[in-house]
This record gives structure tokens, sequence and C-alpha cells, in this order.
């Protein structure tokens, strides 16, 4: 008679990583980086927008475990079928904490966002993309969620064009600004917050009386890299929906092989010092 193969099953295998620790140091962040997956987010124009987002997902170790449940992150996006919505996106840090026995965890997913875009004179329309990041904390129970938005711009150097004769050097710009909100905003007015302060906003594509348009618009609105997150601290500021803010900006310069660069960072629910 052939004898019958044993097949361990799960219960009967080791988990290592749920062993004793002896060295008696916590971990603040553990988990998986880079793991993409698809994702669905409200789109102001046509309702959806279905991109590919790379998510990174950490929760804190007790001092006393060897190890966390690494496939365990990776379930709880696949529980999710094809696709991850914005709205969801706070469920899964919940769930997220509970499934791995944590006190705090932490996600980012970061996608590529495409707006549309109009030119400003010939009205050609072309696809912009911008860099977007949800970032989603829990730490003993409580959510909170920032978003981070990378906006392409151009900035026109106000020192350069009060002392040359003959025009003004600018450059392309990115300010990036992360923002924890108090109600729903719609990523496309994040990014015409940004675009409305530059010198000039960007477009995928342009034609010759466009790119006069631009350029004179540039010179006529000069800003220094200062200007820029001061200006966007002054609209944030008064605009209620905000609660707390970091705004980035960095200049790569055209006549420097340098970046310029400035931040602000306010906590309007931080008592005053």
């Amino acid at each position: 008679m052939k004898a019958t193969k044993h097949v361990e099953t799960q219960s009967e295998i080791e988990d290592v990583q749920s062993s004793k620790d002896t060295r008696q140091i916590a971990i603040n962040k553990v988990g998986i980086k880079d793991i993409r997956h698809p994702v669905r987010v409200k789109d102001r124009s046509d309702g959806y927008q279905h991109t590919v987002a790379n998510f990174n997902m950490y929760v804190n170790l007790p001092h006393n475990f060897k190890g966390t449940h690494m496939s365990r992150f990776v379930e709880i996006l696949n529980a999710h079928d094809k696709e991850i919505s914005v709205e969801s996106f706070k469920g899964m840090l919940s769930e997220m904490a509970e499934r791995l026995e944590a006190n705090s965890g932490h996600i980012e997913m970061n996608f590529p966002y495409f707006i549309n875009k109009q030119a400003p004179i010939s009205k050609v329309k072309s696809l912009m993309d911008y860099e977007v990041t949800l970032i989603g904390e829990i730490h003993k129970g409580r959510p909170s969620m920032m978003i981070k938005v990378v906006v392409p711009v151009t900035s026109l150097c106000p020192c350069s064009k009060k002392i040359s004769d003959r025009g003004a050097h600018n450059q392309r710009s990115h300010v990036t600004v992360q923002v924890r909100t108090s109600g729903f905003v719609w990523i496309e007015e994040i990014i015409e917050l940004v675009e409305s302060e530059a010198s000039c906003q960007l477009y995928g594509l342009l034609k010759r009386p466009d790119e006069k348009y631009v350029t004179e618009h540039a010179y006529d609105n000069p800003k220094f890299v200062e200007d820029m997150v001061r200006d966007m601290a002054v609209r944030l500021n008064r605009d209620m929906r905000f609660s707390a803010y970091v705004v980035e900006s960095e200049n790569f310069e055209s006549i420097h092989n340098h970046s310029a660069y400035a931040l602000i960072e306010k906590d309007k629910e931080a008592p005053e010092d």
C-alpha cells in the first residue's frame, strides 16, 4: 500500500514573526514599500479617473515581537478587488492597524493625476500630469489624512528683470503643497490654487500665440521662491477648509547649477507660541 505524504497545515507551521525578541528595542515603522495597485480617484470633470498608485504601508512593532506579518499588507490591498477609492483609504488604515495588532500605522498612496488643460490663446487641449500622494496616519484608533500635490510651474526672477536691459531669466519650478483638510477638496482646486500664484502655469501643448502669452505673462508676474511660498501661505491661511499645511517651492535655476528653495509650515489648530 502506497504511503500518503503528509502536508503541513498553516497551524502546524511555526510562526517565526510572532516569536519573542529579547533586544528590548521597538521599531517605529515596519512594512512594505513601493507596491503598485489600481486606484480610482474622483475627477471634477469626468466623475472618476482610473490610475495606478505606489503604496508604502507601515505599522509600529513592539519591542517583544521579532517581526510583523508582511503578507497581511498585500492581503489588505487585494481585499479591495481591483481598485481602491479615496473614500476607502481611511478604512484601510483602521483595517491595517487591527489586522497587524498595531497601535499606529502609516499608508502613502502616490499616483499620477491627469488634467486636460486648454491653452490660453489657441484653446488647444492637452494632458498635464501631476504627482499626488495621499498620506494616512492612525494612532491609538484615531486616523488623520493629508493630501500632497506637486505642481510644476514657471517662475521669473524679479532681480533679473530689474537689473537687465533685455529680458529676465526664468525657470521651471516645483511647488509642493501638503494639506490637512476639514472637508472635501478637489485635487484640481489645490492645483489651481498653486498655478494662480505662479509667474505662469505650464501646459502640455502650446502654439506660437500661446507661447507669446505665457512668456509675457511670466515677465509681468515675477516672483522669488520666497514670494511663491508666502503668497501660497496667505491663500491657505484664509481658506478655512485647510487646517494645516506645508508649502515648498524649488526653482531649478537656469543660470546656476543649484536650486533655490523655500518652505513654510503651519498647523492652524496648534496653540500660538
